[in-house]
C-alpha cells in the first residue's frame, strides 16, 4: 500500500527523540561536514530576507539560516519536531516563528509574503512534490527565489549498492530500479555515529523520483530554473573525512536545485 503524508508525521513522531538527540549531539556528519557549508555557498545571501524553511524539522538548519541575517519562519509535519524547535527558540531567541503543518498546504500563510523560500533534505520525504513547488511560488513574492537540497534522484535509487575490490574499498556504485517510484519505509542510522549499534535505526518514509519528476514540477508550478549543482568532496573533504571519497570518485550524493518566481 502506497505511504501517505500520515505516514510521514508518523515516523518522524517516532523518529524525534532520537533524532534530536544525535543531531544536536554532531552525529549527522554528512550535513555538518559536506551538505551545509556547500548549500550555504549555493544560496546567495539571505541577510534581511523573510525567508521561508520547507520541512525544518527541530530547527537545526533554520537556526543556521536565521544566523546569516535572515527573519526565518519553518514549517513541519511532525508535532514533536516542531514542539523541540520551538523549546529551543524559547531557550536561545533568534527571531524564529515555527508551524505544524504540511509544505503542500500553505493556505495560512499569505500570498507573496516571503522574500525567498529554502528546504534542506525534506522534499524528497513528502508524497506530493508538486504541491509543495506550487504552495512555495504562491508565498514568495515576484522575482523570488525557490532552492532545496535533496538526495540525488539518479544516485540514490532503491537498488543502491557499492562495488568493493578485493580490500574492500568501495570502487563503483550500482544503482538500479531508477523509474521505479513505488514508496517505501528506509531504516538507516548516522554511519559514524560512535554508539553505532546501541542507537535505534531511524524510519523514514521514502518516495523515489526521477530528475524530470522535480524539475517537470517546478516548471508546471511557474517558476524558472535558475541553478542545478551536484556537489563532489573536496579532495581536501576526502583527506580530512575517508567516508566521503566514495562520493568524491564515483557519485554525487546529494541534488541541489534553484529556481525563481517570476517578476
Amino acid at each position: 500500500m502506497a505511504l501517505e503524508e500520515a505516514d510521514v508525521r508518523d515516523a518522524w513522531d517516532r523518529n524525534a527523540p532520537t533524532w534530536i538527540d544525535r543531531v544536536r549531539a554532531g552525529r549527522d556528519l554528512y550535513r555538518d561536514v559536506f551538505n551545509n557549508p556547500n548549500f550555504l555557498a549555493f544560496l546567495p545571501p539571505l541577510a534581511g530576507l523573510r525567508v521561508l524553511d520547507l520541512g525544518c524539522g527541530e530547527g537545526t538548519n533554520t537556526r543556521l539560516f536565521a544566523g546569516t541575517g535572515a527573519t526565518m519562519t519553518g514549517i513541519d509535519l511532525s508535532p514533536e519536531m516542531i514542539a523541540a524547535a520551538q523549546a529551543e527558540e524559547a531557550r536561545c531567541p533568534l527571531g524564529i516563528t515555527y508551524h505544524n503543518g504540511s509544505f503542500t498546504d500553505l493556505s495560512f500563510l499569505e500570498a507573496g509574503s516571503f522574500d525567498a523560500v529554502v528546504s534542506t533534505m525534506a522534499l524528497m520525504d513528502s508524497p506530493d512534490f508538486a504541491g509543495a513547488a506550487r504552495e512555495a511560488f504562491r508565498v514568495l513574492k515576484p522575482g523570488a527565489l525557490f532552492a532545496f537540497s535533496v538526495l540525488h534522484p539518479c544516485f540514490v535509487t532503491p537498488a543502491l549498492k557499492w562495488q568493493r575490490d578485493e580490500n574492500g574499498r568501495e570502487c563503483g556504485l550500482t544503482v538500479g530500479q531508477y523509474f521505479d517510484q513505488t514508496s517505501f519505509v528506509d531504516r538507516w542510522r548516522f554511519g559514524r555515529d560512535p554508539d553505532g549499534e546501541r542507537i535505534p535505526p531511524f524510519e523514514v518514509p521514502r518516495f523515489p523520483r526521477q530528475l524530470e519528476t522535480y524539475i517537470g514540477g517546478l516548471l508546471s508550478a511557474g517558476f524558472t530554473i535558475t541553478g542545478l549543482k551536484e556537489p563532489r568532496p573536496t579532495e581536501a573533504m576526502a583527506e580530512a573525512h575517508p567516508w566521503l571519497r566514495r562520493w568524491r570518485e564515483h557519485a554525487a550524493i546529494f541534488l541541489y536545485v534553484s529556481a525563481q518566481k517570476p517578476g
